[in-house]
């Protein structure tokens, strides 16, 4: 009899258990970074033991919060008629770093002045990020997990927009930060793990675990045990040959790097 836990996922699964983890993000008990990081190990698990991992800490969607279960991932409404947090910088910076609840939009003003938003490590309680810059002569450095999804758009007048983020394929359930810009002589600059300074994370006890089975499941597959550093493919992506098709992908190279620079 087939171990139970070695059975094969389908893409069903996969989407029940990602959902379960935006549920998770909605309620304040991941970090935009842990939420990508895990959507992403969702995506590539090819085990019900897998999936089991990466959700194991989580209460499960029976539990979860009543109305957010399977509802649409939509910005959560402003409160205390603040329709946004903004963060302003006139000739001279302003920087939002570390650990930060976002529980509504966000806006932020460069004037001949500096202004940093780091989302890796807040907890986002909207759903979505939203987020209205204006750079005037100024820059504003947005600075988000490698594996999200980025729309931008807006008006530029003598000035830059860059967005250099490994985001995820087409069709998947990632996270989303939506920028609307407005730059004059000024930048906007949107960046991933892969370009920004390493910030230090916690090995959390799921991710171990979740690599041991994935480790053991590529050696019984293959008959070798698995590189320690995998092979990436030109675009930091690497793609896991399973009976699903082709829903699984793995982020391969921002993985490694986070590995190395641990």
């Amino acid at each position: 009899m087939n171990d139970p836990g070695a059975i094969r996922v389908s893409d069903a699964e996969r989407e029940a258990a990602v959902e379960r983890l935006r549920v998770a993000s909605v309620e304040g008990r991941l970090t935009l970074g842990e939420l990508t990081e895990r959507t992403e190990a969702a995506y590539t698990a090819l085990t019900q033991a897998e999936l089991a991992v990466i959700t194991a800490d989580l209460p499960s969607a029976a539990q979860a919060a009543p109305g957010l279960a399977y509802a649409p991932a939509e910005p959560a409404a402003p409160r205390g008629g603040r329709a946004r947090q903004w963060f302003v910088a006139v000739m001279g910076d302003s920087k939002r770093r570390g650990k930060w609840r976002i529980d509504q939009g966000l806006g932020a003003v460069a004037v001949m002045g500096d202004v940093v938003l780091d989302l890796r490590e807040a907890e986002v309680r909207t759903g979505v990020v939203d987020i209205v810059a204006t750079s005037v002569m100024g820059d504003v450095k947005i600075i988000v997990p490698d594996g999200v999804d980025i729309e931008i758009d807006g008006i530029t007048i003598m000035g830059d927009k860059k967005v250099q983020v490994i985001e995820a394929p087409p069709g998947l359930n990632v996270p989303l930060v939506r920028i609307k810009a407005y730059v004059v002589m000024g930048d906007l600059k949107v960046i991933g793990d892969s370009k920004a300074k390493p910030i230090k994370k916690p090995w959390a006890a799921w991710r171990e675990q979740w690599r041991e089975l994935r480790g053991e499941l590529r050696g019984e597959l293959t008959g070798e045990q698995p590189p320690s550093l995998p092979h990436a493919d030109p675009h930091g992506w690497h793609a896991v040959s399973d009976d699903s098709g082709d829903r699984s992908h793995a982020w391969q190279h921002r993985r490694d790097r986070r590995e190395r620079e641990r």
